[in-house]
């Protein structure tokens, strides 16, 4: 078991802030879907469908205001989703269980994706109570993001059924892991977090009509770093697994706003989530004793400074960003930006530090230079042009 001593000595080439900053994103980033990442994926489809139509709900939003503590069905409360098609990966833990669950209870038709698909159906199985009872659909598709075979192979599959997606959710990742290279060769978290969903949301674009969504969960954790192009997959540069992960969470931003620039014009919007500082199951590359000592020591300096002490969020207001940005929120609003707690975050200048307990997003992950050159290096390293 790692100590507490060997884990800072770990985080000592960073920053003061970058530290601090280090405990909100760690906790953060295990709302997403941890995937266990094997050697090779079937070369087939497997697909797992519950399936029953109901009743309507009749009711929008309106104009009610939410915040971080909203939840995902405060969002949703009063919304039909009967007629919509939505599709999120990464169901197999946390908040893809919850999105996937708050949209299917109020009637959509749901397809989530998920690398091990017994996880996944063990972990939905109140998903697939809630469709049932309320109205909606759901069903799961393999798809390990790590394997661009499998990733190719799940876009065909999707492709050939030909049914359109009003919105898509990637909500899959992968955190802080040691240094490892994808089935193709990519380092884990760029590839993983950043390179699969690239493949798999071009492939598919042709899918989402006009009017239609992509969300890409990111994290405050882009704040780590911006994208390396030179060195993207620690080849050269000395491998730090935040670093490495602020990096991935920077290009999910970026492919957000290069996406909804080429989409934007028949109707199609991009908006990238920040879910929060999420409370489910810690991180299984740290000890875990470490970080709560951590996060007893930065709650001793925020008391000390006059603040309230840092609080995660539960899974359900984990979940409520995605679901405000997917169905809620005016497209033109979001469409190209950053959102936190519900809302659009503003732009915090590089040189104007930002707390664990603070919002903001950095200018360097909105950047339409830095997408478009994050677009041009990503066709060239998975061999594809979109």
């Amino acid at each position: 078991m790692a100590t507490l001593l060997t884990q800072m000595r770990r985080l000592t080439a960073l920053s003061i802030h970058q530290v601090a900053n280090f405990l909100v994103w760690y906790l953060d980033c295990y709302s997403m879907t941890v995937q266990k990442l094997p050697a090779e994926a079937s070369g087939e489809i497997s697909v797992i469908k519950h399936d029953k139509m109901g009743s309507v709900f009749g009711a929008t939003s309106g104009t009610r205001v939410f915040g971080p503590t909203s939840t995902a069905d405060d969002v949703l409360a009063g919304i039909d989703l009967q007629s919509k098609r939505i599709l999120v990966t990464g169901v197999s833990a946390g908040l893809g269980v919850e999105t996937a669950r708050s949209l299917a209870a109020h009637g959509a038709q749901v397809v989530g994706t998920a690398r091990d698909l017994k996880k996944a159906e063990a972990a939905t199985a109140l998903v697939r109570r809630e469709s049932a009872a309320k109205g909606g659909s759901f069903e799961i598709v393999e798809l390990d993001l790590a394997n661009l075979k499998s990733v190719r192979h799940c876009s065909d599959h999707l492709l050939e059924r030909g049914e359109p997606f009003d919105v898509v959710i990637v909500n899959a990742g992968v955190m802080a892991t040691p240094f490892g290279r994808t089935v193709d060769g990519f380092e884990t978290q760029f590839g993983t977090n950043h390179l699969g969903h690239f493949v798999l949301v071009n492939r598919i674009a042709s899918l989402i009509p006009a009017s239609g969504r992509l969300v890409n969960l990111s994290s405050a954790g882009h704040r780590f770093s911006n994208v390396d192009l030179e060195d993207p997959n620690f080849e050269r540069t000395p491998y730090e697994p935040f670093v490495a992960y602020g990096r991935s969470k920077t290009a999910n931003i970026l492919f957000t706003v290069a996406f909804d620039k080429r989409h934007r014009d028949r109707g199609v919007r991009a908006a990238a989530v920040h879910p929060g500082a999420v409370q489910t199951e810690l991180g299984r590359h740290l000890d875990p004793s470490v970080v709560r000592k951590m996060v007893e020591h930065m709650n001793q300096q925020l008391v000390a400074d006059g603040k309230a002490p840092s609080r995660r969020k539960t899974i359900p207001q984990g979940a409520a960003t995605s679901v405000w940005t997917a169905v809620v929120a005016p497209a033109d609003e979001i469409g190209g930006y950053y959102c936190e707690n519900c809302h659009v975050g503003k732009v915090v200048p590089d040189d104007v530090p930002i707390t664990a307990s603070s919002e903001g997003v950095r200018g360097y992950a909105l950047d339409p230079t830095n997408a478009e050159e994050l677009w041009k290096k990503s066709e060239e390293l998975v061999g594809e042009s979109f």
